[in-house]
């Protein structure tokens, strides 16, 4: 039988060297260069990554900035009015829009011989109207089209005329540019303020999107009798993009996408909803003159050709005028204007009439 003896040893006396856990000897510190060298990998990898985040972050403000700016163009203030511009009689006017979610305001100016008075909201002697549906970055005004020396033309006429800001140009009811969908509510409410003033029959007149804006409400209600559409401009995400690009170059990739995903954050509503091939495509029941220039830089007259041949009613027609710019087709050939515009609202009146009779 044998006999083993253990002999005690008190463990902070550590291990014999044969028995060490870990043996190993890194008497040149290659280890801690190792430590030291992927600590500083790992540094570089978060600041590539922080600073890609913040150029990423920045990116997306700077789209969100431009989408802020398209939901709320600068317009510049009015800066006149049809007594003291034209001589002409008028009254602020103000009427909440069909949707019930902005307020519009305006001027009505009553044809000639018609005295305003607000005890009689039917006081108007003509039963014609014609509705100004201005641009984009525009207000009432409009002074290049110039809508004062419209306004007095169709005064003299016998047309009523009801000029509103669309609520990205108001001052008092600030609302953000949906590119037609509340504004189509707001020219609807024009259309039922301009019935209320005694208006049997009513012209909208459009200026650029607010030509496409009148495209948008003829859809939607059966009140408009004719339409003039100058310098049309059908709103769309790429359309938007390809004027805004006039001034800030962009890459379509990713600024389009990323401007698309972040309007309704100032808008409440997507571009996406907006009818625009129903829009171009539709044939309107009403006579619709649709004038536009080849130079047009802003919205292609190919379009504006679409809309135009597409159209049933025998007294619609285009007026297509080479190396015309956008809405200054008046300024240019203002004869020859004012003569096709005349002689469009009296036979669109002449119709009226009849169909009466």
């Amino acid at each position: 039988m044998s006999t083993t003896t253990m002999t005690q040893r008190p463990l902070e006396s550590g291990f014999s060297g044969s028995l060490q856990p870990f043996p190993f000897i890194d008497p040149d510190g290659l280890f801690a260069k190792k430590k030291a060298k992927s600590r500083v990998k790992h540094l570089v990898v978060a600041s590539i990554a922080s600073v890609t985040a913040m150029c990423l972050l920045a990116i997306v403000i700077f789209h969100g900035y431009v989408a802020w700016m398209l939901a709320y163009p600068y317009v510049a203030p009015l800066t006149s009015n049809p007594k003291a511009a034209i001589g002409l009689e008028y009254e602020d006017v103000v009427f909440p829009s069909h949707s019930g979610h902005t307020t519009v305001s305006g001027w009505f100016v009553p044809a000639a011989g018609s005295e305003i008075s607000a005890a009689d909201a039917s006081d108007a002697v003509s039963t014609r109207t014609v509705v100004f549906s201005h641009g984009y970055g525009a207000n009432r005004e409009e002074t290049w089209v110039p809508m004062y020396d419209l306004s007095k033309l169709l005064n003299g006429l016998g047309y009523n005329v009801l000029l509103f800001d669309y609520g990205y140009a108001s001052k008092e009811y600030k609302a953000p540019a949906t590119g037609g969908l509340e504004e189509s509510q707001q020219l609807l409410a024009a259309i039922d303020y301009a019935k209320s003033r005694g208006a049997e029959d009513i012209v909208v007149w459009g200026f650029s999107m607010g030509a496409g804006t009148a495209l948008q409400t003829a859809l939607q209600t059966e009140e408009i009798d004719a339409m003039i559409l100058d310098s049309m401009f059908v709103p769309s995400p790429e359309a938007l993009f390809d004027n805004l690009n006039q001034f800030v170059e962009l890459p379509r990739f990713p600024s389009l996408p990323l401007i698309k995903s972040l309007i309704p954050l100032w808008t409440g509503s997507s571009f996406g909803s907006i009818p625009a091939e129903e829009v171009v495509s539709n044939d309107y029941e009403m006579p619709i003159y649709v004038i536009h220039g080849t130079n047009d830089v802003k919205a292609d007259y190919e379009t504006a050709e679409v809309v135009a041949s597409v159209q049933g009613n025998p007294l619609s027609r285009s007026w297509i005028v080479p190396d015309g710019q956008h809405e200054m087709l008046f300024q240019v050939h203002p004869r020859e204007y004012i003569q096709r515009a005349a002689l469009f609202l009296s036979q669109v009146d002449g119709q009226l009439q009849a169909d009466k009779a």
